[in-house]
C-alpha cells in the first residue's frame, strides 16, 4: 500500500520524488551552516603554519557565506533532478551548424536550469578563491604591521587587488567557455573595430595599471607619508592597483589616479628633514633705527640659542606703504607638523615680547590726511 502511495503519478511526478525533492532541500538547509564550517576548519589546515598568528574564526568568517551558498545552490539542483516534468518540455527551438549542415534543436527547461545552476556553481567557486585570497592578503598585512618597512603595507593592497583582478578576469572566461559555449579566443579575434574601441577605452586604465608598477619600482612615497602631488596634499593610506587614495588634513578621502601621481609634481613631505619658516613683521616708522637693529640683534640671539631652529636669518628688509618690514627665516629641525607647528607659535610669543620689550610695536595700514592750514595766505 506504501510502495502504491509512493508510485502515484501527480503532475507528471511521482509522491516519491516530490518527496525526495522536499527532502533534499530541507536537509540542505539544515546541514549548510555546519558543513561550510567544517570545511572551512579542514581547508584552514593548509594554511595553519603560513597564518600561526591569526585565528581560525577569521579564515571560517571569511568563506562561510560562499561555502553556504554552494551547498544551498548544489542541493537545490540535486533537489531539482529528482523531478522530470516540467523540465523534459522543450522552452525555444534554434539551429546550430555542424560540419556546415543545420540541425535544428529544442532546447528544454532542465537544460536551461542546468545552465543557470552551472552559472552559479563557477560563481561560488571562484567567490571561495576571492575569499581565500582575502585571508592570504589579512594575514600578509598583519605581518607587514609588525616588521618595520613601510613598503610591505603598500605592497600588500596592490597585490590583493591584482591577483583578483586576475581571477575575475579568469573567472569571466571560465564562464563564457563552459556556460555559453563561446571559444574566448575567437571572440577576441573577431572584434575588429569593437577591439580597438575596447583598446582605446581601456588605455587609461593601462596607464594607470603602469603608474602603479612604476610607484612600487621608484618607491617615490610609502604608506604614511605625507605628500603634496598638483598643489593637493595629503598622507597615503594606500597604493591599489588603478588609484592612491590620500587623507588630507582636514580627514577628507582623496582619490587621485595612479598615472597623475607619476606625472605631475610630487613633494614628499615626510623625507624632509627640516621644515622652512619665512615671514615679515612690520613694525611702526615711529621705532628708531637704535632699536630696530637691537630687534634684529636680538631675535637672532633667541633662534641661534634655540635647539629647535637652524640657518636663522633675520634682516631690516624694506621700507612698506606703512612699516619697516623686518624678514624673519629660520629651519624647524622636526619636520613633524605638529612639532613645527609649536616651535612656530613659541617663536612668535617671542617676537611680540621682544618688541614690546624695546618700546616698539607692530604697524597695521593707515594714512594720514594733511588738512589745509588756516592761517595760509588765499590765492
Amino acid at each position: 500500500m506504501n510502495s502504491e502511495f509512493f508510485e502515484q503519478v501527480i503532475w507528471g511526478n511521482t509522491v516519491q520524488a516530490y518527496c525526495l525533492f522536499f527532502a533534499i532541500i530541507l536537509i540542505g538547509f539544515l546541514l549548510k551552516r555546519i558543513v561550510s564550517k567544517g570545511i572551512s576548519k579542514l581547508l584552514f589546515k593548509l594554511f595553519k603554519k603560513f597564518a600561526e598568528e591569526v585565528q581560525i574564526d577569521t579564515f571560517i568568517a571569511l568563506l562561510l557565506k560562499p561555502f553556504e551558498f554552494f551547498i544551498s545552490i548544489a542541493s537545490l539542483y540535486l533537489a531539482i533532478n529528482q523531478l522530470k516534468h516540467p523540465f523534459e518540455l522543450g522552452v525555444f527551438n534554434y539551429t546550430r551548424l555542424v560540419d556546415k549542415v543545420k540541425i535544428k534543436d529544442v532546447f528544454t527547461l532542465g537544460e536551461l536550469f542546468d545552465k543557470i545552476f552551472l552559472f552559479l556553481i563557477i560563481l561560488s567557486f571562484f567567490w571561495i578563491i576571492l575569499r581565500i585570497i582575502d585571508f592570504v592578503a589579512h594575514v600578509f598585512t598583519y605581518k607587514a604591521f609588525k616588521s618595520e618597512n613601510k613598503a610591505d603595507d603598500q605592497l600588500v593592497p596592490f597585490l590583493k587587488e591584482l591577483f583578483k583582478f586576475i581571477i575575475y578576469f579568469i573567472g569571466f572566461f571560465v564562464l563564457l567557455g563552459y556556460v555559453f559555449e563561446v571559444n574566448a579566443l575567437s571572440l577576441i579575434t573577431g572584434l575588429g573595430i569593437g577591439g580597438i574601441a575596447i583598446a582605446l577605452a581601456a588605455k587609461e586604465s593601462l596607464e594607470n595599471l603602469i603608474g602603479s608598477f612604476t610607484i612600487f619600482i621608484d618607491k617615490p612615497f610609502t604608506v604614511g607619508d605625507l605628500v603634496k602631488v598638483d598643489g593637493v596634499e595629503g598622507t597615503i593610506e594606500k597604493v591599489g592597483f588603478r588609484s592612491t587614495v590620500l587623507r588630507s588634513i582636514d580627514k577628507t578621502t582623496i582619490i587621485i589616479p595612479n598615472r597623475a601621481m607619476i606625472d605631475g609634481v610630487l613633494e614628499n613631505l615626510t623625507r624632509r628633514n627640516f621644515r622652512r619658516v619665512k615671514f615679515n613683521i612690520g613694525i611702526t616708522y615711529e621705532t628708531s633705527s637704535e632699536t630696530i637693529a637691537k630687534i634684529i640683534e636680538d631675535l637672532n640671539n633667541y633662534l641661534v640659542d634655540n635647539i629647535e631652529t637652524s640657518d636663522n636669518v633675520v634682516t631690516f628688509d624694506s621700507f612698506g606703504d606703512s612699516a619697516i618690514n623686518i624678514q624673519i627665516l629660520y629651519l624647524v629641525q622636526n619636520p613633524d607638523f605638529n612639532a613645527y607647528l609649536k616651535v612656530k607659535e613659541s617663536v612668535n610669543f617671542k617676537i611680540i615680547e621682544i618688541v614690546k620689550q624695546y618700546g616698539s610695536d607692530f604697524a597695521y595700514p593707515t594714512q594720514r590726511t594733511i588738512g589745509e592750514n588756516p592761517t595760509a595766505p588765499k590765492k
